[in-house]
């Protein structure tokens, strides 16, 4: 077994069987690129990249209860060896209690979205021009079809080249907090491609989630530009009705950045001045992150109240270098 196979096998026990936090965005620890401490003795994973003079944490330490100080702990101590500093980002508030009481200032970052599925349908006023913006997909010859490993590479690369003409000479691919395609772990993931007159036009991945709301998150989403309207509305409905035939209980939408904003939801000793920057970047940071545009596509869906996800700075004070950090790690800028 090869270093990376044995290292892949790690996390995912570790995601799989460590789920306290109930982190939708656990499955992320998984992507390339992204490394893995692990302490001698101690039984869990901390997920990370490095970053200019940062460690960028994904969520906390994936770890048993009665290792989990001990590996964040251990792990701190691993960055200021090389003179480097911790910030976590997609903490939940599980994680962000936990991170407080040890000296970290903890801010909401913004929230999470799931729909339960069983109770979920499309009928009714409330989905009416989504209703009619799916059927137009379908009208105009969309098929959607889930794709296996050894299938998604050519769908992939037509209709990734698209998306990124679109958005310009200047366009990033978003990293780290956000899915990927490839690698060991796509294997673990389904992929749904819609096609049209058979030409890959669009394609959403799902990464799996672990803990009380298992189920899957709808991750990485691409699409050719004016390729039909209702395109990804259509292709998530089709998989939707699959989930629910399998009986699966929820289906995530992830992390927005700047969303579901809830002063009532900061912990003691929070930093009032990120607060309002928080809510600055959701009237004014689409540069940074499209929040509105992306929450707006999620509360179609008519998902459940929000979960706040957090980030932690170390010591008294939040860092708007280590902030920036955090966008830096996930290729923003």
């Amino acid at each position: 077994m090869s270093a990376t196979t044995l290292a892949q096998d790690t996390v995912l026990h570790a995601i799989r069987t460590h789920t306290q936090a109930d982190n939708p965005s656990a499955f992320l620890a998984m992507s390339q690129g992204t490394d893995t401490f692990t302490a001698p003795g101690l039984d869990g994973v901390i997920a990370y990249r490095r970053t200019g003079a940062y460690l960028v944490q994904l969520g906390g330490p994936f770890a048993a209860p009665e290792d989990y100080t001990a590996l964040l702990e251990r792990f701190v101590a691993h960055a200021h060896g090389q003179g480097l500093r911790v910030v976590g980002a997609q903490l939940q508030r599980h994680d962000a209690e936990i991170y407080a009481h040890h000296g970290f200032t903890v801010n909401q970052f913004g929230s999470s979205w799931v729909v339960h599925l069983p109770g979920f349908t499309l009928k009714g006023g409330r989905f009416m021009r989504m209703r009619n913006k799916i059927s137009r997909a379908f009208r105009n010859g969309l098929t959607v079809t889930e794709t296996g490993p050894e299938g998604y590479l050519a769908a992939k690369e037509a209709i990734d080249a698209h998306w990124l003409r679109s958005k310009g000479e200047e366009a990033r691919p978003l990293e780290f907090l956000v899915g990927q395609l490839g690698g060991p772990a796509q294997i673990h993931r389904r992929l749904f491609v819609g096609t049209i007159d058979a030409q890959p036009v669009g394609y959403i991945s799902y990464s799996p989630v672990y803990g009380t709301r298992q189920g899957w998150m709808h991750d990485l989403s691409r699409r050719i530009p004016d390729a039909s309207p209702g395109l990804m509305e259509a292709i998530n409905a089709h998989v939707i009705e699959v989930l629910r035939a399998e009986g699966c209980q929820w289906l995530h939408f992830g992390l927005t950045p700047f969303t579901g904003l809830d002063e009532t939801v900061e912990l003691p000793g929070h930093s009032p001045a990120f607060r309002w920057l928080m809510h600055f970047l959701w009237d004014q940071g689409a540069a940074l992150y499209p929040a509105q545009s992306q929450l707006a596509y999620k509360e179609k869906w008519a998902p459940e109240a929000p979960i706040p996800e957090y980030v932690a700075f170390e010591g008294p004070s939040a860092s708007l270098p280590a902030f920036a950090h955090i966008f830096r790690a996930c290729n923003a800028f």
